[in-house]
């Protein structure tokens, strides 16, 4: 008599697994946030109406949904999503390095990199998403599990005139930063000096304990600089005991890159224009970073963050994702420091709408200047749809 309820006990297992297991892909929508991009050094001659960046979200015939974040303008994910509709309808959501490997190989005639991966991005990190989602965990632990509950981010911004920038850097402070990183601005665009400047007064700023780093900008439009300027430089920001100098060379520059390393005096890091894990394979296998930055909303997801990751750490240099990007952006950046064990700090884009007010709740520094890595399913984060309509112009996911 007890056989019968155990017998139907069984079969709803399984016919739930079995749901679980065959969750497809329905469809992929996408979103631009506009009206508060932040300032952030490009030309405003090519910055098309605003949008650098795009949520996308991965809707399931299970009325499950994922979201991903693209450092893409809407128009360019729009186009991608129209040339990879055919390989992703009707996928199976729960697979994201399955399917987004499958994106990816099918993509060589339409170029390796560019707007297809970046595209290829979101939708990976929106699978990841309904994975942890189905599964009831979050993102970190399905990537191997979590070496920590909370890591340290720094507060990343642009440099100004060293006045204005000291009192910038002290307002952050007492919003319980610990960490800070400045860039680009009038940095290696004008003088030895100024730079130096800029350099004291930050150090000055925050004090002798705190974290400070350096971007020089080295991807921007004509950068002018080469091997030399970078490495006198170098110099100059060890006396300031600054953690490391990012992009200070031309982005294709892999032999300066790694002669710099080689010669600098503090840590050289790099690696967020480029896309796919086998554009970094020759500058880790070179030597050319002592940190390398992948950002995962162009890399290709998830999925390739990790594998870049592993080839990092077998390379004995660490992986700090580049994050100049959303709330999404965030979150999966946390999870992700949250499954590598040299992972220890994340970007946090300042003073941006699309960081701050995406998600319900916010974030918030603890006490030590922390931020806790969420536990909830998938990437932990809710977005808070009023906020979304709001910076999309009201154009939400059905």
């Amino acid at each position: 008599m007890r056989t019968e309820p155990c017998i139907r006990r069984k079969k709803k297992l399984k016919q739930q697994n079995t749901i679980k297991m065959s969750m497809k892909i329905r469809d992929i929508l996408a979103v631009g946030l506009r009206g508060v991009t932040p300032e952030g050094g490009w030309s405003e001659d090519i910055l098309e109406e605003d949008c650098i960046h795009t949520l996308v979200a991965v809707h399931t015939d299970e009325g499950l949904t994922g979201f991903g974040s693209v450092y893409t303008n809407d128009a360019l994910v729009r186009a991608a999503l129209g040339v990879l509709e055919p390989l992703y309808r009707g996928e199976n959501a729960l697979e994201p390095e399955r399917v987004s490997e499958k994106l990816r190989q099918s993509m060589f005639w339409m170029g390796r990199g560019g707007s297809i991966e970046h595209t290829i991005s979101g939708i990976d990190i929106a699978l990841w998403d309904i994975l942890g989602k189905a599964t009831g965990q979050p993102v970190g632990r399905l990537l191997g599990g979590r070496y920590r509950e909370r890591v340290m981010p720094y507060a990343s911004l642009l440099m100004e005139e060293p006045g204005r920038l000291a009192e910038h850097l002290l307002y952050l402070k007492a919003q319980g930063f610990r960490a800070f990183k400045m860039g680009w601005g009038p940095f290696g665009r004008e003088s030895h000096a100024l730079d130096e400047a800029i350099v004291r007064a930050a150090r000055d700023a925050i004090g002798p304990d705190d974290l400070l780093t350096v971007d020089a900008g080295g991807s921007d439009a004509f950068w002018p600089n080469g091997y030399k300027w970078a490495l006198r430089t170098s110099y100059m920001l060890a006396d300031y005991d600054v953690a490391w100098f990012e992009e200070p060379l031309k982005p294709d520059a892999l032999r300066d890159y790694v002669m710099l390393r080689q010669a600098s005096p503090v840590h050289i890091s790099g690696g967020e224009v480029l896309t796919r894990r086998q554009s970094f394979q020759p500058w880790l296998e070179a030597g050319a970073f002592d940190i390398v930055q992948p950002d995962v909303t162009k890399v290709g997801g998830i999925s390739e963050s990790r594998r870049i990751a592993w080839m990092a750490q077998d390379h004995g240099v660490r992986m700090i994702p580049h994050g100049w990007n959303t709330a999404v952006g965030l979150a999966t950046d946390l999870q992700l420091a949250s499954a590598f064990p040299e992972t220890d700090l994340v970007e946090y884009l300042t003073g941006s709408p699309y960081v701050d007010a995406l998600s319900v709740g916010g974030w918030r520094l603890d006490a030590d200047g922390m931020l806790a890595i969420p536990d909830a399913p998938g990437l932990g984060v809710t977005l808070d749809m009023d906020a979304v309509a709001k910076y999309t112009g009201g154009e939400v996911w059905s």
